[in-house]
């Protein structure tokens, strides 16, 4: 099979997505895209190849990513969340958030800030981050008339760049992990976490980004189909076709606030207990964030997540039951309601992983990689490189992780061994190294962002109830500008010896310009 065919089956997801509006059908065809071309290659004839590779779409696919034991845990960690919701929302829990925030938060603008205070407070975890905030902030959304697209690309774009960029998150094992492993392929004398720390100096998208939200909510300016979304909302309001609006009880802002803080404190418990490691906090050469980090990083996330979901679930079914206002059996039916409407959620991340293992076996990223193998290139140009490769390789397979899994151990020998061959020095190699660190991982997230069929990107069109390709179609004008931003004015002059910091405020100055002159007040 030619390897330029393997990009196939994600860029068809992503035509027939933008053709038909639809993202189930279209990650459907994208699949068996994949799966007709490996039959067809594997010595079928072209009606064969169909048959074949429709019967692999679910034989194969869709139930091997159901293999996956991370992905059950995924399944039923979003599925006990929506009961979870649906009872804070039955025993009236959710009203008196809404109520109490409302309060203090009195337009569009408060609303927004205040969910993305709350984006920032839950930074350990991005899935963590898009349910329990898109859901917690929808009813506030919808009554002050934020748009749900606006509302879902403020959980999106904060919760990976946070998570990121954080020094005890669930994504901080699998990146020192993968930055060690680069480490002693050379040989150096570096520690991962040493190396990570030194590469948040290059880290442009995922703070930039953060910057940008930030910018957007406090100048009341949208542009693009953002602003359209907004427009909207202001002036016929929010609730979708179809939604829900039955009446809900007048309750206590506390009967929510306690499953939400135990989802929260549970999942940080969960970390550590799946973490711990008695050599690492007996050793005394390392500081408590060191040795936390090391714990969290080490830690079964998914896990936590598990076992968090489901106190977080329990408890709200106790305290409802405890005020004696629901019915037990009008509290259990609310909890199957709540699976239910996580049904959607778990039909497209199904599809979503299915796309996933059809690229990892049709080699999709490889050849995306190969390309930067193939071409000479100047050492400064190499994170430039890394980062649009990073970008096209998570926007294509839709994970971040992924994407860091599969250039970390190919891009950061490569950019170490081709700076030495052109006689650089360790002082003058190690800037280019970190800011190749930084650009995997930041463009890792930038192709997430823009990616209709990443998980995280679904997760937060599903938690704020937002059409998914809505979702996308709003946020990918603002991803790319903050990524055109990171790209031009700070991965490249940094690569050329600009200081970072500089180039920080010349980007940031630069986002508040566009802000203001192609923002629109909505």
């Amino acid at each position: 099979m030619p390897l330029w065919m393997s990009i196939l089956p994600p860029l068809v997801a992503i035509l027939m997505a933008l053709l038909l509006k639809e993202v189930i059908s279209s990650l459907f065809f994208g699949i068996l895209t994949g799966t007709f071309i490996m039959s067809l290659y594997g010595g079928c004839g072209p009606l064969e190849a169909l048959g074949s590779g429709l019967l692999r779409t679910v034989d194969t696919y869709m139930v091997g990513s159901l293999y996956d034991s991370d992905h059950v845990k995924i399944i039923i960690f979003t599925l006990l969340i929506g009961g979870m919701v649906k009872v804070i929302t039955v025993n009236g829990g959710m009203r008196g958030i809404v109520n109490r925030l409302s309060r203090r938060a009195r337009g569009p603008r408060s609303g927004q800030l205040m969910t993305f205070v709350m984006d920032l407070c839950v930074f350990f975890d991005d899935y963590s981050n898009t349910l329990v905030v898109g859901n917690t902030m929808r009813p506030l959304a919808d009554k002050l008339k934020i748009s749900r697209e606006k509302l879902a690309y403020i959980v999106d774009s904060t919760s990976a760049p946070v998570v990121a960029v954080a020094f005890i998150t669930t994504w901080i094992g699998a990146e020192l992990s993968y930055i060690q492993d680069g480490i002693n392929h050379l040989g150096l004398e570096m520690s991962s976490y040493s190396v990570f720390f030194q590469s948040l100096a290059y880290s442009f998208y995922p703070f930039l980004t953060l910057a940008f939200v930030l910018m957007l909510i406090l100048s009341g300016r949208d542009f693009g189909p953002m602003l359209k979304a907004e427009r909207k909302a202001r002036s016929q309001g929010v609730v979708q076709e179809g939604e829900n609006t039955e009446t809900q009880e007048q309750g206590h802002a506390i009967d929510a606030l306690i499953p939400l803080v135990v989802l929260i404190v549970g999942t940080v418990a969960g970390l550590f207990a799946t973490g711990y490691d008695a050599s690492v906090w007996s050793d005394a050469s390392h500081g408590f964030f060191s040795r936390l980090s090391a714990t969290i990083g080490q830690a079964d996330s998914y896990t936590a997540l598990l076992w968090s979901s489901l106190c977080s679930l329990l408890t709200a079914i106790i305290i409802t039951l405890l005020r004696r206002k629901v019915k037990f059996a009008k509290v259990m039916e609310a909890s199957v309601e709540g699976f239910k409407s996580m049904f959607n959620a778990v039909v497209i991340l199904t599809m979503a992983w299915s796309i996933a293992l059809v690229t990892k076996d049709m080699h999709t990223a490889e050849f995306v990689s190969q390309l930067l193998v193939q071409w000479s290139l100047s050492p400064a140009l190499v994170p430039v490189i890394t980062f649009v490769l990073a970008a096209l390789i998570g926007f294509s397979t839709g994970t971040s992780w992924g994407t860091m899994a599969i250039l970390y151990p190919l891009i950061l020998p490569a950019s170490w061994l081709l700076c030495q061959d052109q006689g650089f020095s360790v002082e003058q190699t190690l800037p280019i190294f970190y800011n190749v660190v930084a650009s995997v991982l930041a463009g890792a997230v930038m192709g997430d962002h823009c990616s209709p069929i990443s998980d995280t990107t679904i997760m937060s069109s599903l938690s704020s109830q937002c059409d998914h390709l809505s979702h996308v179609g709003t946020q990918m004008p603002y991803a790319l500008t903050v990524g055109g931003v990171a790209l031009l004015v700070g991965v490249l002059p940094t690569a050329l010896g600009l200081p970072s910091w500089v180039a920080f405020l010349i980007a940031f100055a630069i986002l508040g310009v566009i802000v203001r002159f192609a923002g629109k007040k909505v």
